[in-house]
């Protein structure tokens, strides 16, 4: 079931550039100045398996009924009005503005699912206007780059929630189905047995990704062959392992960017890309002749900066002779050069003779359930307490850096917030520090781990705790 979706919020928040990655195409004028837009446009979006009706307005200016920003606003409205849902977007650079929080208002008397987007979110220039966003009462904040596509799986991830009947998720109410939610005194999950699985397969040209889809299909349903490159469009392929549904996607080969001159193959390379952000594992197929190039490394740390979840494949298992010896080697190979990803499942397979897909699929399931986890507040606070003690943040200007609370907001993957003093001067390496600590405390393998840094008062101080 379609449905339409109307982009609001108030001017020069990047309302036409999310327009555009939406429709696939540069219909709406997109200008640094603000008020570009006056009237509104409808397109036919695509968002993952989502195709729907997309409406970008005007920016949202108070203004008499008869001035042009009262006509323009008039023509929100009316968006508004027509739409099934909205999407209410803020510029996290700017934080939450006086316009925001009164415009915020009007979309919650409108009475349609709101998705609240936190745009400009990447970097840390926009972590303070992505926690802000919360004041608006309009639910979570999906953080995103309408410009550089991030984000693009969350606000998928949003607008199933939001409209469940149309995009025929699971309805909120279904207690198995829908994320729960979780007191601070207790462990959880974001986990949805109902959604299927996505899972994007990569590596270099000729690793052999796509003959160990097939092998996992049982079926020759991609093409394959000798020759590097046989793979250009990124093919997703629904499968269910064990009574769980998967969609795989089988990518083109990635090789270095400089090495990468003809067009086509640049297009393929970023359609693989793609499929990298729209997935929740990513699987890095690593030929084990050949194990952990350099652009082996590239790849698994592409996936953790777009916060997906890795397992490591061993490719072409069936040619290595000495296999107890390698394998001891190749695992402690990953642990040195991918610190990111610390921990995560380094499995042998062939797709040649199927060995070792069982062991990789627990590996996936493994990792997933990881990506999704949700600790407790209590728990990381007492962790953290105990962590400070043992091993203090260092002084800056004579002035030692105070860390007085942690909690994790989302998960998928997991993110901590530290409240403190001083915060802005806490050194790269004890950001390392204080996250192998959550990883071996809290076990944590595979995933990415991402930490924020908010200095002021202790927004939960005298909450009582678990």
């Amino acid at each position: 079931m379609s449905f339409s979706l109307a982009i609001i919020g108030r001017p020069n928040v990047g309302k036409s550039t999310l327009f555009n990655r939406l429709v696939g195409k540069k219909l709406a004028l997109v200008d640094d100045r603000p008020g570009v837009t006056r009237d509104r446009r409808e397109g036919a979006a695509r968002l993952a398996d989502l195709s729907f009706t997309v409406i970008d307005t005007a920016g949202l200016e108070e203004g008499s009924g008869a001035s042009l920003q009262g006509r323009m606003r008039a023509q929100t409205e009316a968006a508004i009005e027509t739409a099934d849902a909205i999407l209410f977007m803020v510029d996290a650079r700017a934080g939450v503005t006086p316009d925001d929080k009164y415009f915020a208002d009007l979309v919650r008397r409108a009475g349609k699912p709101v998705v609240l987007a936190a745009n400009k979110a990447e970097g840390r220039a926009g972590e303070a206007g992505f926690f802000e966003a919360y004041t608006l009462g309009l639910g979570e904040p999906v953080p995103i780059s309408a410009e550089h596509g991030e984000g693009m799986i969350d606000l998928f991830d949003a607008l199933r929630l939001a409209l469940p009947e149309q995009t025929n998720a699971p309805a909120a109410e279904d207690e198995e189905a829908a994320p729960r939610q979780f007191a601070d005194d207790e462990d959880g999950s974001d986990l949805d047995l109902a959604k299927p699985l996505r899972i994007t397969v990569v590596g270099r040209p000729n690793a052999g990704k796509s003959t160990l889809i097939n092998r996992l299909l049982g079926e020759e349903r991609l093409l394959t062959g000798p020759e590097a490159g046989v793979t250009r469009d990124s093919i997703g392929v629904d499968f269910t392992w064990r009574d769980r549904k998967m969609k795989l996607f089988d990518t083109a080969g990635l090789r270095r960017r400089a090495r990468v001159v003809d067009k086509l193959e640049k297009l393929a390379g970023a359609d693989a890309l793609r499929a990298v952000r729209f997935s929740e594992v990513v699987v890095l197929l690593v030929d084990s002749t050949i194990p952990f190039e350099k652009q082996d490394l590239t790849i698994a740390d592409i996936a953790a900066s777009e916060g997906r979840a890795v397992a490591i494949g061993l490719g072409k298992w069936d040619l290595i002779e000495d296999r107890a010896k390698t394998l001891v080697t190749l695992r402690e190979e990953a642990e040195r050069l991918l610190p990111q990803v610390r921990g995560c499942p380094v499995i042998p397979v062939s797709g040649t003779t199927g060995e070792g897909l069982d062991q990789l699929m627990r590996g996936v399931i493994a990792v997933h359930e990881t990506w999704n986890r949700r600790i407790s507040t209590s728990r990381l606070n007492r962790w953290l307490l105990s962590a400070v003690e043992e091993t203090p943040p260092p002084a800056v200007s004579g002035r030692r850096i105070k860390i007085r609370y942690m909690t994790q907001p989302k998960s998928r993957p997991p993110h901590f917030v530290l409240f403190g003093n001083q915060l802005e001067e806490l050194p790269a390496s004890y950001e390392r520090f204080l996250i192998n600590g959550l990883r071996k405390a809290f076990d944590l393998p595979g995933v990415p781990i991402r930490i924020s840094k908010k200095s002021g008062e202790n927004p939960y101080e005298g909450k009582k705790r678990g």
